[in-house]
């Protein structure tokens, strides 16, 4: 069923407010939650929004309250997240960034003791509408499932990376695990009992498998880093340089007692005015995109796309035609909405 993208914004604003959520930080969680799906991140869309709201009702993320500034240098800071939600401290965090970076160049925010921050190309149209890059990348320390390449125990979740790259048309939106895959995904196949489409993790006995079960059976397998068994240490160096970006600048991460489900959050905003000018980069990034829609395709039937192209001919049919939602979310928040004593949406 396809629902109107209007509605399932006042729907997850409206569940948030009725766990008690202020308005300020609902408003920015269901539209961060929404525009994930509207991109096609359908494992870290409203998908997360049951979790949220059991994770609200527990009190392990926080209702109320302001991040804490840890230290403040003009192209740099620090923030205690104080355990709030993810997508509002994000945002706030890039407003202040964007505004700095127009005047510095560049301004990079780091959060430790955020909570979970959901999609994070959902928020890279908010930094290339204005000419600006992105670059947000986070880790969690509560949790892990990804081991270094050569190693059986698990060091690192994984890691997200992901940049926002205007040009004079659409922007490139990359985000990417420095895993194999992530727990999203695997969490859900399992639940499914479905395979995944490839060898993208490793049994308790160090063999790679298609098979998510391995994760859940001891001795416990874990994801592989990007790269896999043949190529893993690619993704191991990507996982260890997210650990230093946003742990080790933060202070805080996996040397340190578990606090719960969150996220240590690194983002950094580089206006291309202070270099060599915004119309000079989009003209040497619009000429490398032409080079690759035009790079011959590998298959006939399947021309080359940028990272994040998909994801934006997604955004516009559903804005237009509403917005599908995978089976499993609507199920998972009507009893939420039954509990709360909120409306469910129409489908359209």
């Amino acid at each position: 069923m396809k629902y109107k993208v209007e509605d399932l914004r006042k729907f997850a604003k409206a569940l948030l407010l009725a766990n008690g959520l202020e308005a300020d930080k609902s408003m920015a969680v269901a539209d961060i939650l929404v525009e994930g799906d509207l991109l096609g991140h359908t494992t870290h869309g409203l998908g997360l929004l049951a979790p949220y709201l059991a994770e609200l009702e527990s009190g392990k993320m926080n209702k109320s309250g302001q991040p804490e500034i840890l230290s403040d240098f003009p192209a740099a800071m620090t923030w205690d997240g104080k355990r709030l939600p993810g997508p509002w401290l994000v945002l706030r965090a890039m407003e202040l960034a964007m505004e700095r970076a127009k005047t510095q160049g560049t301004c990079t925010i780091v959060i430790k003791r955020s909570h979970h921050i959901a999609c994070l190309a959902a928020y890279h149209q908010r930094a290339t509408a204005q000419g600006l890059l992105i670059a947000l990348h986070c880790s969690d320390a509560n949790s892990c499932s990804v081991a270094p390449f050569g190693g059986l125990d698990p060091v690192f979740t994984p890691n997200p990376v992901s940049f926002g790259i205007p040009s004079s048309s659409l922007p490139i939106m990359v985000d990417v695990s420095t895993s194999a895959t992530t727990n999203g995904m695997t969490n859900r196949l399992f639940n499914e009992k479905k395979m995944l489409p490839a060898a993208w993790v490793m049994d308790g006995q160090g063999h790679a498998s298609n098979d998510p079960t391995v994760l859940f059976t001891e001795p416990k397998g874990t994801i592989l880093p990007l790269g896999g068994m043949d190529s893993g240490h690619k993704g191991y160096g990507l996982s260890l340089m997210v650990e230093a970006m946003t742990g080790c600048l933060a202070g805080h991460g996996r040397a340190d007692p578990l606090e719960g489900w969150g996220a240590t959050v690194f983002l950094q905003i580089i206006d291309p005015q202070a270099f060599a000018g915004l119309k000079a980069f989009e003209r040497q990034i619009d000429h490398v995109i032409e080079r690759c829609k035009n790079s011959k395709p590998a298959r006939h039937d399947e021309k080359v796309r940028l990272p994040g192209e998909r994801g934006l001919q997604h955004q516009a049919q559903s804005e237009l035609q509403g917005l599908q939602l995978y089976p499993s979310i609507m199920p998972a928040l009507s009893s939420w909405a039954q509990k709360l004593k909120v409306d469910m949406p129409q489908a359209v």
